[in-house]
């Protein structure tokens, strides 16, 4: 009998990531392409099917071999219906992409939001396998959350709970992607600190990052860790309130819900964990209701990008009923 997989596909804004995996054997092969963002919805749909297509191709597998193309859409998702609501970054509204892509491709598709399927993969292939209510908090360009309650993605209502970075934590705030003041992803997300450095410096502040704001260069995670252990000034103030801001939010999420695991995820995370996770968990003792906070663990996630790719395999089981 041969093996079964899933293709995972991260749809980001960036660049179309596919993925073939399985549990036993993990990640056995990636394939990529920039993501065209000006194209039309159909040229996008067509450059996901060609992707996944030459993907299946070179890994010499045949349509008995997949079960499911699973993709994680950096918006909101409706997964019984495979309607994409809002998918800004890749200029998608009210899109049906589950069977546009149906047409285009042999394999039954699946299709959620990227944050909840990096908080499945966090639950049943990384650290959370041992939890039973987690919380997981991607903080990157945004910052995004997936809830898990009783082993399960909670998705809401209308299928957008854990928008996290959505919560109001400033009055009157910085303007956030979603147009409102004051989210959390507002104050606190990359973006957030990097728009901050760049004012500060264009003050007169003294940075290392100095260099790159003059030639317009992006300042990305890994910047932002060297100027840390450079002991950067105006970059490690700015990352310091980011990090009260955080623990204050997780404070009070952990206050209403008693999680029981908080796993962080994402760029800033991935690069700074050593400086940011002490801070976070001392501020977030500061302002936890203690029979709340009993038992809690906060901790970085380990999968790193692969995070939600691997969540691709738990929506399979859950909607098919497949275990790969």
């Amino acid at each position: 009998m041969q093996d079964k997989y899933i293709i995972s596909v991260d749809m980001g804004g960036t660049k179309i990531l596919a993925s073939v995996i399985n549990s036993n054997k993990g990640i056995v092969a990636r394939l990529k392409k920039p993501t065209n963002i000006t194209a039309a919805a159909k040229t996008y749909v067509k450059d996901i099917a060609e992707l996944v297509l030459k993907l299946a191709h070179n890994s010499k597998l045949k349509k008995r071999n997949i079960v499911a193309v699973c993709l994680g859409v950096p918006g909101s998702v409706n997964p019984h219906t495979g309607i994409i609501g809002l998918a800004p970054n890749l200029g998608l509204k009210n899109y049906s992409m589950k069977s546009k892509l149906e047409k285009l491709i042999p394999f039954k598709v699946l299709i959620e939001n990227d944050v909840n399927l990096g908080a499945l993969g966090i639950k049943y292939f990384g650290i959370g396998k041992n939890s039973t209510n987690l919380l997981a908090v991607f903080i990157g360009t945004g910052i995004g959350g997936g809830v898990i309650i009783d082993g399960k993605l909670y998705r809401g209502k209308n299928f957008v709970a854990g928008e996290i970075g959505h919560m109001l934590v400033q009055k009157n705030g910085p303007k956030c992607g979603c147009g409102k003041r004051g989210c959390f992803e507002a104050v606190a997300s990359r973006t957030a600190l990097v728009n901050h450095i760049i004012n500060d410096i264009k003050k007169g502040k003294k940075s290392v990052l100095s260099k790159l704001v003059k030639s317009n260069q992006k300042i990305k995670s890994g910047a932002l860790e060297n100027a840390i252990k450079a002991g950067d000034k105006v970059v490690t103030k700015r990352i310091t309130e980011a990090c009260l801001t955080i623990g204050d939010v997780l404070s009070s999420i952990t206050n209403l819900m008693n999680f029981d695991m908080i796993v962080l995820g994402g760029g800033v995370i991935e690069a700074l964990e050593s400086y940011m996770l002490p801070l976070i968990k001392q501020e977030f003792q500061n302002h936890v209701l203690t029979d709340s906070a009993k038992g809690i663990k906060i901790v970085a996630s380990k999968l790193g990008d692969d995070v939600a790719i691997y969540g691709g395999i738990a929506l399979a089981k859950e909607f098919i009923g497949v275990q790969v």
